[in-house]
């Protein structure tokens, strides 16, 4: 029985209850109110629901007299073995063995589906991360967005939304031009600018434009040189981008130039559309656009005084341009040195007249330090000043990087200990979790080699206290994805395989699918396989979000 089916009966409870209590009003609830939240001591039940409490005051009752006349009628509803009333008004259920185990085959006939919905099927979502300058590397703090960035597009889509994966590709402004000057001092064979990039990977890219430059580049200017080291060096350096953010599991489906926004008149558009709203003024020379009106700490200057459009102009324009694309949510993920951007951002939403933290949505990320031999690991063979992507998958893999990026709330620093990511034990999470995944493909080549197969489902055998909690857990995947997209963090999914994969280990120790010896192969055996294969199921759907392979042996 699930909590839909659950919510179905209770109604019904409540309808004669109201009838008495309230003549000739309604009900006024639908199954969508009633909530039932798992109880942390599994020795309360296997649901809990405070619905009493909420409609106490309305049916003029003592929370604590309602609830146990609501548990009286949920108590004599097939698949509810108990309802009890606790505290100041909780009532605990408890279901039979045969209504919690119908889940072990309901997740196996979903399949992949298990765990979607088509709830956020109403948004159209533009999610931008990532979105690192091509002046370098992808350092930590940009694989950290890769891999949450693109773990939540994977749990937003599962929840019916549409959502596009965008790349703000950077090529406009003084860091692109101290790329092409770090580029041309390679080339020239002379030290990096004081202000440059640095790192084996500068003089890599200025070796290939000279060796795919068709020409004398001795006889062009110093103008045309930076210009030529420029755009083919930015070119070539994104290319390695895109290619190691698609070795990482991460493809965009949008990649969207900077320099377009100020070529194609989207600034000089957005500016017209909030002079039209009332909300741009000059002043000193300068066009302001009147954030303060919105919550910001001060006006934001849009076009300076010498005619050149400030930093934010950019800001304007390509919100705008997503809204007009069709978007309705617009996430973008940033650093922890972006924070002082939030405010102006979420002012500018608002000068559009769009709603902020609804159309629009900024997630903030921390810090990342890799540790190896309980000391921070600081620089990269290739960068030299940071570490980066190519040597996170180099030390670890793809999986156990995608994952140690995920399984932390984004808004916190983090500290991976490479040395526990290395081990193939307990103590590294990914190992953990894959572990069970393989684990239940091994007990289905066994119990297939066995004669034990799914041709019987008996719910009803599957009574021990292991299986009950492993059913449970199974049973809150669904609500722990929908919540993840819902407030934006994919740790919530990884945190939850590793509780599944030890109630599997637990179940795996106490519970046998293959009959001992000589004896004979019955319904709890063939009923356990389908159990088996469902907790696989759903460790293989959770870690598919999480863009986590699901090895089927180790």
């Amino acid at each position: 029985m699930n909590p839909e089916t659950l919510a179905q009966a209770l109604l019904a409870v409540l309808a004669p209850i109201a009838a008495e209590r309230r003549p000739g009003e309604p009900l006024g609830l639908s199954a969508s109110d009633i909530v039932f939240e798992r109880p942390r001591n599994r020795d309360h039940g296997d649901w809990a629901s405070n619905i009493a409490m909420r409609l106490a005051k309305a049916f003029g009752s003592n929370p604590r007299e309602l609830a146990q006349q609501i548990a009286d009628g949920l108590a004599t509803v097939d698949g509810v073995a108990s309802a009890e009333v606790a505290g100041p008004g909780f009532i605990n259920i408890r279901l039979d063995a045969a209504a919690a185990g119908v889940l072990a085959k309901t997740i196996v006939d979903a399949g992949v589906d298990y765990g979607t919905s088509d709830s956020r099927a109403d948004e159209i979502i533009n999610l931008e991360f990532v979105s690192a300058n091509p002046t370098g590397p992808i350092h930590l703090g940009g694989t950290r967005w890769a891999a949450v960035g693109d773990s939540l597009a994977r749990m937003l889509s599962a929840q019916g939304a549409k959502v596009t994966r965008e790349y703000y590709f950077n090529d406009h402004g003084s860091q692109i031009d101290r790329f092409a000057r770090s580029l041309v001092a390679a080339h020239l064979g002379e030290p990096t600018p004081e202000d440059g990039y640095g790192g084996g990977y500068i003089l890599d890219i200025a070796k290939r434009v000279e060796l795919a430059y068709e020409g004398d580049l001795a006889a062009l200017s110093p103008e045309a040189l930076q210009e030529t080291f420029r755009s083919r060096g930015v070119s070539l350096m994104f290319d390695e981008i895109k290619s190691s953010l698609h070795d990482f599991g991460v493809d965009f489906d949008v990649y969207f130039h900077e320099d377009d926004l100020h070529k194609s008149g989207a600034v000089t558009r957005a500016i017209a559309r909030l002079q039209e709203l009332g909300h741009m003024y000059e002043a000193d020379g300068a066009l302001w656009l009147r954030t303060t009106d919105f919550g910001d700490d001060k006006d934001r200057v849009v076009i300076k005084s010498d005619g050149q459009p400030a930093y934010i102009s950019g800001d304007l324009a390509y919100y705008l341009d997503k809204r007009e694309r069709g978007f309705n949510r617009c996430i973008i993920m940033l650093g922890a040195d972006h924070h002082g951007y939030v405010e102006r951002l979420m002012a500018m939403c608002a000068a559009f007249g769009d709603e902020p933290n609804v159309n629009l949505q900024i997630l903030i990320g921390q810090m990342v330090n890799l540790v190896r031999d309980g000391k921070p690991m600081r620089m990269s063979k290739r960068a030299g000043t940071v570490v980066t992507l190519e040597d996170l998958v180099e030390i670890v893999g793809v999986d156990a990087a995608r994952y140690a990026l995920t399984r932390s709330s984004a808004d916190s620093n983090l500290d991976i200990d490479l040395d526990v990511l290395q081990k193939r034990t307990n103590d590294n999470p990914v190992f953990y979790v894959q572990y069970a995944h393989a684990r239940t493909h091994n007990v289905a080549r066994n119990a297939a080699d066995s004669g034990v197969d799914r041709s019987e489902f008996a719910p009803e055998t599957l009574t021990h206290e292991t299986e009950a909690a492993l059913l449970g857990a199974l049973q809150e995947f669904p609500r722990i994805v929908g919540f993840a997209a819902e407030i934006r963090e994919p740790h919530r999914v990884a945190r939850y395989l590793e509780e599944l994969a030890g109630l599997y280990h637990r179940w795996y120790d106490n519970c046998r699918v293959i009959p001992q010896g000589d004896d004979p192969i019955e319904s709890v055996h063939r009923t356990r396989l389908w159990l088996n294969d469902a907790a696989g199921q759903v460790l293989r759907n959770g870690l598919a979000l999480l863009g986590v392979s699901a090895p089927e042996r180790m």
